[in-house]
């Protein structure tokens, strides 16, 4: 009984850790927001590309800012796919967090975190 209800604790406490990481950087946000709150980053953890989906047509006319979870500035080669997609190179990046500071013209800006594999 009692390894029963540790691993229920264990599996809700993971549970919360996902939902709290997913909420900035895998879901869309309301129509009529700022667009960069909609930026979808994908997939999280990533091994060799990481992926920002936009709502509206925004991959041309934002920059990119990669930090590591200490802040230090980190060089990436990214590509603009289409209108709505970006991806970035992190192959080369060694494991660890990493947050991606996506600026559009204007001031706005929305930091998303990610895990590198």
């Amino acid at each position: 009984m009692r390894s029963l209800k540790t691993l229920l604790a264990s599996a809700l406490l993971i549970l919360l850790t996902f939902m709290a990481w997913g909420q900035s950087s895998d879901q869309f946000a309301m129509p009529g927001s700022d667009p960069l709150k909609s930026v979808r980053v994908y997939p999280n953890p990533a091994v060799d590309f990481i992926s920002l989906k936009f709502e509206q047509p925004l991959a041309k006319s934002v920059t990119l800012e990669l930090h590591s979870i200490i802040g230090n500035s980190l060089e990436v080669e990214s590509e603009v796919i289409d209108d709505f997609e970006v991806r970035i190179r992190v192959k080369d990046l060694p494991s660890g967090y990493y947050v991606l500071d996506v600026r559009m013209p204007g001031a706005s800006h929305n930091a998303f975190k990610f895990l590198k594999r």
